[in-house]
């Protein structure tokens, strides 16, 4: 199995990201679980903002901050309701990379920036990704919408 084989330490994550319009004001946020030798569930949860981004790019720096955030090399739960953040690193990274950054249609990879922070952020980690449907019910990606819509909110009162 996956994490049998390994005696990293386990880790489970959420990530979010949104912007609202998009592109416009937007915000990410991570849900960082783990347990403790004790036997005590720990959740850490990080966001953050920018005013002038796109969806895809505040999916992106979440999955960046949270494996960032991790201080030892772990095995990695990943939870996504981005097709276009699971799709990436998943499908079509390694061709990007092989391309020279150019999508299959030649043109160049949108984002690559934060692309080439996320690949190299995987690097230490073994990780499974999953996607998750958003806005279904499963506690921890509701709580990560919860957080990015909040941050945004938050972040736009502190601007004004």
């Amino acid at each position: 199995m996956f994490f049998e084989d390994n005696l990293l330490p386990r880790v489970t994550i959420y990530t979010d990201g949104g912007c609202s319009p998009n592109p416009g004001f937007g915000a990410w946020a991570v849900l960082i679980i783990f347990q403790r030798e004790s036997g005590e569930v720990v959740k850490k949860e990080l966001t953050g903002y920018n005013p002038d981004t796109t969806n895809n790019q505040m999916e992106l720096t979440a999955a960046i901050e949270a494996l960032e955030a991790l201080n030892t090399d772990c095995n990695v739960a990943f939870y996504t309701d981005s097709e276009y953040l699971k799709n990436g690193i998943t499908k079509w990274l390694n061709g990007w990379v092989k391309n020279g950054w150019r999508t299959a249609s030649k043109q160049p990879v949108k984002n690559q920036d934060l692309w080439e922070q996320l690949h190299l952020a995987t690097q230490r980690h073994t990780i499974m990704w999953h996607w998750t449907r958003g806005h279904a019910g499963d506690e921890h990606n509701e709580r990560v919408d919860f957080l990015v819509n909040k941050a945004r909110a938050d972040a736009r009162r502190k601007l004004k």
